[in-house]
């Protein structure tokens, strides 16, 4: 008995779930006219040539990190390498460990990622449950801290003397999972959702989890795609923890910091062997700049197409009133 009354209940909340998601496809289509065609055909035209100036820096970039030293401090950067070389690879890939450091950041990133949503999307609804007794002074608390801040020194001190994170993961991982700003942000979207739909699950029975799970999450899609890219981005480039809380002793480091590390040997090395009958074209410093580029956002960037959807239905929510 209970079985079927809770698989009843799955069934309804499923078909209100469908119901809005109808609703705001329905509400966003609007018919144009001529006038309103043309407009939108010169925004094409104009959204067209600002991509092509935009990824047209990105494929000089790869196609000069595929040159040799030579070419790029003679003749400068180049879409399409004149003297195709693969040896700021070589060097990238031979100092440090990359691979491990690659790992190591898809690892914060995933992890990261999930857990920071989870705790996001659970505190922008209950801020947004009018029925919240304390939801005022937790959004107080979380609003002042984004106005002001310590400094680095208590900053440092905190992590290091009292949470005793020097030399940890955790130092870089959990800075990182949440941020006043992206609650806000996620504040907003839930505020988008009839606060209906919540009453609706009460009625059938449903507790305030099984709401947050069967109704309002299945809804926040744009929301936690939005929000994911911006949490996926800013652990895969991270460094900024890194630099401050792993020290030498840490032998695998994220990705970023682990690049940043590798440029700052090639100079340290150029600068050693100036003066000394070394020809400095041999040593690969421009061109391991543009494969650390390569390297650093190449993999990140295959991530927005599959969030692409969803990321431009979460920045243009609210923006279409019904």
């Amino acid at each position: 008995m209970c079985r079927k009354k809770s698989a009843e209940m799955e069934i309804r909340m499923k078909a209100k779930v469908k119901e809005y998601s109808e609703q705001v496809e329905t509400g966003a289509k609007v018919k144009l006219g001529t006038s309103d065609k043309i407009i939108r055909g010169f925004g094409y035209i104009f959204v067209t040539i600002y991509a092509v100036c935009c990824i047209l820096p990105f494929l000089i970039i790869v196609g000069s990190s595929f040159s040799s030293e030579t070419v790029i401090r003679t003749q400068g950067v180049q879409l399409f390498p004149k003297d195709f070389s693969l040896e700021a690879y070589r060097m990238v890939t031979k100092s440090g460990n990359i691979w491990k450091s690659y790992l190591l950041t898809i690892i914060l990133t995933i992890s990261g990622t999930g857990v920071g949503l989870s705790i996001i999307s659970m505190t922008g609804y209950a801020l947004q449950r009018k029925d919240f007794p304390f939801r005022n002074i937790i959004s107080f608390f979380i609003y002042f801290t984004s106005l002001f801040q310590a400094g680095l020194v208590p900053y440092y001190l905190l992590m290091t003397q009292y949470y005793h994170l020097k030399d940890s993961y955790l130092a870089v991982l959990l800075p990182l999972l949440m941020s006043p700003w992206l609650i806000i942000l996620m504040k907003n979207f839930v505020k988008a959702i009839p606060h209906e739909i919540t009453e609706s699950g009460k009625i059938d029975g449903a507790g305030d989890f099984k709401i947050f799970t069967a109704l309002i999450l299945p809804m926040l899609k744009p929301a936690l795609a939005t929000i994911g890219l911006f949490l996926a981005l800013g652990y895969w480039n991270e460094w900024y923890q890194s630099s401050l809380f792993l020290s030498s002793r840490v032998d695998v480091k994220p990705l970023q910091y682990t690049l940043y590390e590798i440029v700052n040997k090639i100079d340290a090395l150029k600068n050693s062997v100036a003066g000394q009958y070394v020809n400095l074209t041999d040593i690969p410093q421009e061109s391991v700049k543009m494969a650390n580029a390569v390297l650093a956002t190449g993999p990140i960037v295959l991530l927005y197409p599959f969030v692409q959807k969803y990321f431009i239905s979460g920045i243009t929510i609210g923006a279409v009133k019904g």
